[in-house]
């Protein structure tokens, strides 16, 4: 049921890590209360230390070279470093700059060079058949090679040759800003070999992504950031390590039907819950399917987490009774959808409890806390895993807020294949998650896996993708115009402990690509303790 608010959990991640994990689900760069669900790290997530927190390397679905993506990206399978082929003509190549950092390259290829390409496809042919009549390797006529090999199969092979000879003079010149894998042939195959047999030369198109050129607005505006950082009002220590207390000794309660009164705070009540729009013509009423559960336990010193007035509604409410009433969705909620709404709920009591709690004392320390003897112990050692986990949480919400500045800051060019592959890589951890969580046969993993599922994913989270994108250029752009660095043994101690990791979880891995992932992530976390250093930060409590 969708009636809470806001949730409560602990980030399993780092979010200067968000570019290697999940898309943002937020542009506000605030944080709710993390302090009462201490979340397990899934099993194909892993963890590199940190001074101040842990940061959170996930094993992506398909490569991806993260910070350095564009850096990175500037071989193409078609050129190598080796040296050029001689042609025996120049050819032509014209650049068209498109949008999402692409280049369109319409390359003439003369005569001669066809002419050559033709030859030693002929050459290569003669070499490969026995003709009779004729010694092996002799020159056939061409006529001869025609008949044998039939017209369109030597022109197709021809047109190969033009093709693999050319590319990489064409793409020469922009080698060095050329991300691997975008080099993409335009013309069409059978186009190329009409026109090879028509006029004895060629012309095609190819288009490549090159490394986007990022524009800072002000330039060098990232040296003295102005931030301002959201916090949540439960993300006090005291506060939360009261309500963890709390909740430990609820769980040592036993529950008890309430027969002679109706409901009051404290008590637990199993609900059905119902809900549709209040609206003038009642043949636009609708139901409203995210409000509505059956057998709903309502906690009612959870009534804060509640839609407001919820809780004040029910109050008396009695065992077998149903109630209706109005409520309002504020302009805060989470659903945008339902913002503003007016609803009439409907809710029928099912069964009510009230909790018979044995008393906080000294006797329930190691229950509430296994290796405490006294109740003063245990609400000191929540009160220190708590300022913990609250110093954590104030640097992540920090964190967050210094990269939503820096995305407002970047101008970038997205190549499309860079925001497909960091896509499919977000959208496989994510799957990766899921499994964890729940088994999914293989029908459904098909499903999820299809082409389909990745493309819709794609479109819909298309800004949170973009956004990732942009802070991972901005930090690892930061890294390179301030000449930061980390220590060598520390990279070296961080890539034997994920390759421990994988070894551990018995999963495969590439040892050079962790390497490049751990990189990434001793850089962002370089980056973002030099930003903090010289931001001008404050912090605003909700």
């Amino acid at each position: 049921m969708e009636l809470c608010s806001s949730t409560s959990t602990l980030p399993n991640f780092n979010p200067s890590r968000s570019l290697l994990l999940l898309p943002i689900t937020s542009s506000s760069p605030s944080i709710t209360n993390p302090f009462l669900h201490f979340t397990n790290r899934p099993f194909n997530a892993l963890t590199l230390s940190s001074s101040s927190r842990q940061i959170h390397l996930i094993r992506p679905a398909s490569p991806l070279n993260s910070t350095r993506t564009a850096a990175s990206k500037t071989s193409s399978p078609v050129t190598e470093t080796r040296e050029l082929e001689k042609l025996p003509a120049d050819i032509t190549v014209t650049e068209t700059p498109e949008p999402n950092s692409r280049l369109r390259l319409s390359v003439q290829v003369p005569q001669a060079v066809c002419e050559e390409c033709y030859q030693m496809v002929v050459d290569e042919f003669t070499r490969q058949v026995k003709v009779p009549g004729f010694r092996p390797g002799k020159k056939l006529p061409p006529n001869v090679l025609v008949s044998y090999f039939g017209k369109e199969r030597l022109q197709n092979a021809v047109v190969e040759s033009v093709l693999k000879r050319t590319l990489p003079h064409a793409m020469s010149a922009v080698t060095s800003r050329a991300l691997q894998d975008s080099v993409l042939i335009r013309s069409k195959f059978s186009d190329l070999v009409e026109m090879y047999s028509s006029s004895n030369n060629l012309t095609y198109d190819i288009t490549v992504d090159v490394a986007p050129e990022i524009k800072w607005n002000p330039e060098n505006g990232y040296k003295n950031l102005k931030i301002v950082v959201e916090l949540d009002n439960d993300i006090d220590a005291l506060k939360a390590s009261q309500e963890e207390l709390r909740r430990r000794h609820k769980s040592l309660g036993i529950l008890r039907i309430v027969t002679d009164r109706g409901l009051q705070i404290g008590d637990v009540a199993v609900v059905d819950i119902s809900a549709k729009t209040i609206e003038q013509d009642e043949s636009n009423v609708q139901n409203i399917p995210s409000a509505e559960s059956k057998d709903f336990n309502f906690d009612t010193e959870d009534g804060d987490k509640v839609l407001p007035g919820f809780l004040d509604s029910l109050i008396g409410i009695r065992g077998g009774e149903t109630r209706s009433f109005p409520l309002v969705f504020p302009e805060s909620w989470r659903q945008e959808h339902l913002r503003g709404v007016h609803a009439e709920f409907t809710v029928e009591c099912k069964e009510l409890f009230y909790r018979d709690l044995p008393e906080l004392d000294d006797s329930l320390a190691d229950k509430l806390l296994p290796g405490c003897t006294t109740l003063e112990q245990v609400k000191e050692t929540l009160l220190e895993k708590c300022l913990e986990v609250e110093k954590t949480a104030k640097e992540q919400a920090t964190d967050n807020a210094i990269l939503h500045q820096l995305c407002k800051m970047v101008e970038i060019d997205i190549p499309q294949s860079i925001f497909e592959e960091q896509g499919r890589q977000l959208y496989g951890s994510q799957l990766l998650e899921l499994q964890t969580k729940v088994k999914l046969n293989e029908e459904q993993l098909a499903a999820l896996s299809s082409p389909k599922a990745v493309s819709e994913y794609l479109q819909v989270q298309k800004e949170n993708i973009t956004a990732v994108l942009k802070q991972n250029l901005a930090v690892g752009d930061i890294f390179k115009r301030e000449n930061l660095e980390f220590p060598t043994d520390e990279l070296v101690k961080e890539v034997e402990n994920s390759i421990a990791e994988f070894k551990r979880h018995k999963q495969e891995y590439d040892e050079e690509r962790v390497k490049e992932q751990v990189q990434d992530i001793l850089e962002g976390a370089k980056v973002l303790e030099w930003l903090r250093e010289r931001a001008e930060i404050q912090y605003i409590t909700n």
